[in-house]
């Protein structure tokens, strides 16, 4: 079987009733995986009102290398996103240019090599996928040519569900409120919150929430949703836990 044959049976066999569009990312970056035999996907969306947001990924521990870097802030899928070129690292390259999420990407996830493609569409706006590997010796085994012809397809899947389904401008389509994506909308109202508490801007609040979180050994996801549920307060960000 061909690379689309692959890709697209797979997507075929992993739909399943109850979903109105919002599971979509996390279908295609199982066909993603599959199609291309990598150990893990994941898809994420950046716009500017909205900051980064994880679509789906393939697996949990895919998920997790998403949260991990978005609670560190810098990494090969940030990178992607700012330079719309794909990027290929190993543990070495990650230990250099990120130490701090090569710290947690290590300790956290079974990954030691990660593939970033960017994903671009007028009507998707800007994202990327991003393939993760075991051995880090797989990531130059990487058929490029095969990986951004799977890219092609993820961001044509995404755009006809845009022209295919009924939507709203305010609301936009189903899959930008996948699983994942709901999660970390709840990072945002967090940051918000921090805002009118500290009187900082997002930025700073942004800040203060991944400082916190990263001290605590947990995710940016994570902390946020305690604060929003009061568990964690505004004003705890401004020192690490355990702290004075």
């Amino acid at each position: 079987m061909d690379l689309i044959a692959r890709f697209t049976a797979t997507l075929a066999a992993d739909a399943g009733a109850g979903d109105d569009g919002h599971l979509l990312p996390g279908r295609l970056a199982r066909a993603a995986a599959e199609a291309l035999g990598v150990d893990g996907a994941g898809l994420s969306l950046l716009a500017a009102e909205t900051g980064r947001s994880p679509l789906g990924a393939s697996s949990a521990d895919a998920a997790r290398a998403e949260r991990l870097e978005f609670t560190v802030g810098t990494g090969p899928c940030l990178l992607a996103h700012e330079t719309g070129q794909p990027v290929f690292v190993v543990e070495e390259d990650i230990r250099r240019r990120w130490p701090a999420y090569a710290d947690l990407l290590v300790d956290e996830t079974p990954f030691r090599g990660i593939a970033s493609l960017p994903l671009r569409s007028p009507l998707t706006r800007v994202g990327a996928m991003n393939l993760f590997f075991a051995d880090a010796a797989d990531v130059p085994r990487l058929d490029v040519f095969a990986a951004l012809t799977v890219a092609d397809l993820v961001t044509s899947a995404l755009t006809d569900a845009l022209v295919w389904s009924s939507w709203t401008v305010e609301s936009g389509p189903e899959w930008l409120h996948s699983p994942p994506a709901r999660r970390r909308a709840v990072v945002w109202t967090a940051v918000d919150r921090t805002c009118v508490a500290l009187d900082v801007d997002a930025p700073a609040a942004l800040a203060l929430l991944r400082a916190y979180s990263y001290s605590a050994g947990r995710s940016v996801d994570s902390v946020a949703a305690d604060l929003v549920s009061g568990r964690v307060r505004p004003a705890d960000v401004l020192c690490r836990p355990g702290g004075d």
